[in-house]
């Protein structure tokens, strides 16, 4: 049986080469796919003519990345970089992010020359690393994980969700195409230097980012964070600012709901001890859902709150206690 050397031609497609002078080199019909822990690989839709037993399959041992372009990217062992190289580039491009996993389309062409897409889906969890970048963990089996880095901004939208734009050169019709993935996600505060972005809080698909400390005012709650580049020392600065109004809720607790434009996005949910200070304004010690403080303190007038608020109100001053906690679980 002769010695095989595997490469990737410009459609994702493999090609193989028998070894030898007259060695035969032929595309191999076929398409990569996902199995077990994430891994690669390429199944043949015909065999290879020179082997006695021809494989269904290439199955491929390595660990994944990203590279700049975006593109997916699957370093190889080394064992196997004597006959593949050291690494595959797929072509294609990101077209969706699921709470737990990433979708890759990949354009290939078939025996017949005619262009065909399919999707390679990537599962794992979502984080942000040290710098505040978009990262994907790619769920490799037994708590490892190889790590996507997006280098590019992120952004947010009018809706407050987290979107991420890039750029890729259409070299056949000579333009710019902007590709754009939205995380789909609520916003949590448990601490004054740390935001959270919840995409799927049981699997830990979150995004913790550092950020200084938060600027807590009645119609408005402002964090300023860092993001790294790449090829760069510095980072981008950014900063989030979430509108709305505070407000009690019949259980007791207490909120600030996003708002645009009148319209409600989501309620940012803490707990409190309240008291009155001299001027008759209250005093919120902001504390999150496990009970411990997180450092913020807000000073609102009685006139911010209404309907459940008034009520609570005239309770707060009917009270001998120079505090009173407020939050679920808590008494009031």
């Amino acid at each position: 049986m002769q010695k095989i050397r595997y490469e990737l031609d410009p459609h994702n497609r493999l090609i193989a080469k028998g070894s030898g002078i007259r060695g035969i080199r032929k595309v191999l019909e076929g398409n990569f796919r996902i199995s077990g822990h994430n891994d690669l690989v390429y199944h043949l839709k015909e065999p290879i003519p020179w082997h006695t037993k021809a494989p269904h399959q290439v199955k491929l041992k390595g660990s994944w990345s990203l590279n700049s372009e975006h593109q997916l990217r699957f370093i190889l062992d080394k064992w196997q970089r004597h006959t593949f190289g050291d690494q595959l580039t797929l072509q294609g491009e990101i077209v969706g992010v699921e709470k737990n996993s990433l979708l890759f389309a990949v354009a290939s062409r078939t025996a017949q020359d005619k262009s065909c897409i399919y999707i390679l889906e990537l599962v794992g969890i979502w984080q942000v690393d040290t710098h505040n970048r978009i990262t994907f963990k790619v769920n490799r089996g037994k708590e490892q994980f190889d790590t996507l880095t997006f280098q590019g901004i992120w952004q947010i939208d009018k809706n407050y969700q987290i979107v991420y734009k890039y750029v890729k050169q259409d070299l056949l019709r000579k333009r710019k195409i902007i590709h754009t993935l939205v995380f789909h996600g609520y916003w949590d505060i448990q601490d004054r230097t740390r935001i959270s972005y919840v995409i799927s809080k049981n699997t830990g698909s979150v995004f913790d980012f550092k950020t200084s400390l938060g600027i807590f005012r009645e119609k408005y709650i402002r964090y300023e964070l860092g993001i790294g580049l790449s090829r760069k020392s510095s980072s981008a600065k950014k900063i989030i600012t979430f509108f709305g109004r505070w407000r009690i809720t019949k259980a007791g607790g207490l909120v600030f709901e996003l708002e645009r434009q009148g319209h409600k996005i989501q309620d940012i949910n803490f707990g409190a001890e309240i008291r009155l200070n001299s001027q008759g304004k209250l005093l919120f010690n902001l504390r999150n859902r496990l009970h411990k403080e997180i450092g913020i303190e807000l000073e609102l007038s009685q006139d911010t709150f209404r309907g459940v608020g008034q009520r609570f109100l005239r309770l707060i001053k009917t009270r001998q206690e120079t505090a009173i906690m407020l939050g679920k679980g808590f008494r009031w």
